[in-house]
């Protein structure tokens, strides 16, 4: 027996053509024609996106940090440190925009030094590298102090 399928909907069909249609209907105030669950599933979408954004510049903050910080490597001290720039610019920039993902940073701190920190000793199994950060955790701190130059 043959299942009948439905048509595609504009949603699966093409996702640009469904947003402006859903801008087009929410700006008429025709909130009976919405796709809902097409609406939801972006909605989601878009906090996910953005805490993976968060995870993955956080990562890459702290690694650099960790490099910097404890890799002799003068000739790369500048490189990481354009790059641990550039990360916190866009999290402040993330931060602003989204302040609620401080707690998503402050709860998955704790994974993201970890995964920060394998990586740091993959690439440098010669350095001693600290099992937990040397510093304070928070966030304002970690996006402006230049731990380098206590040392």
């Amino acid at each position: 027996m043959v299942k009948a399928t439905s048509p595609p909907t504009l949603y699966q069909q093409d996702l640009v053509a469904w947003y402006d249609d859903t801008v087009t209907k929410l700006k008429a105030g025709n909130f009976a024609a919405l796709d809902v669950e097409g609406l939801i599933e972006e909605i989601e979408g878009l906090a996910g996106r953005d805490r993976r954004e968060l995870e993955s510049r956080v990562e890459v903050l702290l690694n650099h940090l960790l490099k910097r910080l404890y890799v002799a490597s003068p000739n790369d001290y500048r490189g990481w440190e354009l790059t641990i720039r550039e990360q916190r610019r866009q999290l402040q920039k993330l931060l602003k925009q989204s302040p609620s993902l401080r707690q998503h940073w402050l709860k998955t701190f704790p994974e993201l030094w970890g995964n920060a920190l394998s990586d740091a000793r993959e690439d440098y199994p010669q350095t001693v590298f600290p099992d937990r950060w040397p510093s304070s955790t928070d966030i304002d701190g970690l996006l402006s102090e230049k731990f380098w130059q206590r040392l």
